[in-house]
């Protein structure tokens, strides 16, 4: 296998029109290992859910095979999914907290994408970008089973109802995908606050700067003058 190096950059907001942020990102960088969270819930519920998975996988031992470390990422939100579920029974009467959660994991020429919810990890590769990770949501399930168009879901009513979330039900499951990198490849991870303020070409206008740090910081700029109804996150890695 081929050693791969990289370069990532991370950061926040709470967007145009909310005051309270409840997304959390995990940057480790050296590690190889890259994390979104989109909390649910509201203060002191989507907040703390989303801080309690990206501090869980920030105690994440990497330095086992890489099989190891997708089971026991995997084993850690399970973990998670089950201290979210007890937090909102003792702190929030039990009322529905929980967080999506999309993380890359790097090692040599591979890298394994595990998530769940819609925050999502994108690829951009020889001027076209691709959606890596799919999303656990009501209008994707409707649009999978051909009950609407692509252009119906755009703007579908339910398009903020997710399927999926660390916390939010009885069971957790989550999806892995493995994806071979190649230089040249940028990573995007984000929260839909992001996606849901650009298009996919604006995304790509940006993902084209070679500057990891102002390219991360132009998308939320330009989500935020698009009006961003939603917390923003952006994690982008460039593979060298």
């Amino acid at each position: 296998m081929v050693q791969t190096h990289w370069l990532s950059s991370a950061a926040t907001h709470c967007g145009a029109v909310r005051n309270m942020n409840e997304d959390a990102f995990l940057n480790r960088n050296n590690d190889g290992l890259w994390v979104v969270a989109d909390g649910m819930g509201g203060h002191d519920a989507g907040e703390v859910a989303s801080e309690m998975i990206t501090a869980t996988l920030a105690r994440l031992d990497v330095e086992q095979p890489l099989p190891d470390v997708v089971d026991a990422l995997e084993d850690s939100l399970l973990d998670v999914h089950q201290k979210i579920r007890t937090y909102s029974r003792t702190h929030c009467e039990g009322r529905t907290m929980g967080s999506t959660v999309v993380s890359l994991l790097v090692r040599e020429s591979v890298g394994v994408c595990v998530w769940a919810g819609d925050s999502r990890l994108y690829r951009y590769r020889d001027h076209k970008l691709q959606k890596v990770s799919d999303d656990h949501s009501q209008v994707n399930e409707m649009l999978a089973r051909g009950m609407i168009t692509p252009e119906e879901a755009r703007n579908h009513p339910a398009s903020n109802v997710i399927t999926r979330a660390v916390g939010a039900s009885e069971t957790l499951y989550v999806d892995v995908t493995l994806v071979e990198l190649r230089r040249g490849d940028v990573y995007l991870l984000c929260s839909d606050g992001l996606y849901g303020a650009l298009s996919e070409g604006k995304l790509v206008h940006h993902l084209r700067n070679p500057d990891v740090e102002s390219c991360t910081q132009a998308l939320i700029e330009d989500a935020l003058k698009a009006g961003a109804r939603d917390n923003v996150t952006v994690v982008t890695v460039q593979i060298q």
